[in-house]
C-alpha cells in the first residue's frame, strides 16, 4: 500500500528536505502534496485523501497548532495522523501538542532514519517498501 502525504511548512527548503527524507527512508509513497501554511493545508485536505500530515509549528496565516485543532474538529480529518516537524525543544510544549492530538513529534534537524522510525511508528510497518 502506498501512502498519500501532506507536507506543511512555510520553508520550501524544509519541504524539500522532508521529500528527500521520504525517498531515503524507503517508504511506500503514492502522492506527496505540499502546503506553505495551515490554510493551504486545509484546502489540500478538502480535495485530496491524505494518509499522514507533516506540519511545522510556526507558519504565517495558520500554524501547526491551529491546523491540528481544525482537523480535530472535522469528522473527516480527525483520524488523519499529524506529525509535527519543528525545532521546538520545550518538553512542556511538546507534551501539550500531544494532548491536542498530534501523533508524533520530529525535531528539526532530523535524519532520514529518525524520519523513517516516526513514520513507521505512526503508520505501522505497512509504510515500508518491501526488501
Amino acid at each position: 500500500m502506498s501512502y498519500s502525504i501532506l507536507i506543511v511548512d512555510d520553508s520550501s527548503v524544509i519541504r524539500s528536505m522532508v521529500r528527500k527524507s521520504i525517498d531515503m527512508a524507503g517508504l511506500q509513497v503514492g502522492q506527496v502534496h505540499e502546503a506553505a501554511n495551515g490554510l493551504e493545508a486545509l484546502e489540500v485536505l478538502a480535495h485530496q485523501w491524505i494518509d499522514i500530515v507533516f506540519a511545522d509549528l510556526n507558519m504565517p496565516c495558520m500554524g501547526g497548532v491551529e491546523l491540528v485543532e481544525k482537523m480535530a474538529g472535522d469528522d473527516l480529518l480527525v483520524s488523519i495522523p499529524v506529525v509535527i516537524v519543528s525545532a521546538e525543544q520545550n518538553p512542556v510544549v511538546i507534551e501539550a501538542l500531544k494532548k491536542r492530538g498530534i501523533r508524533a513529534y520530529l525535531k528539526k534537524p532530523f535524519r532520514p532514519e529518525g524520519f523513517r522510525s516516526v513514520v513507521l511508528a505512526v503508520l505501522g510497518d505497512s509504510g515500508a517498501k518491501p526488501s
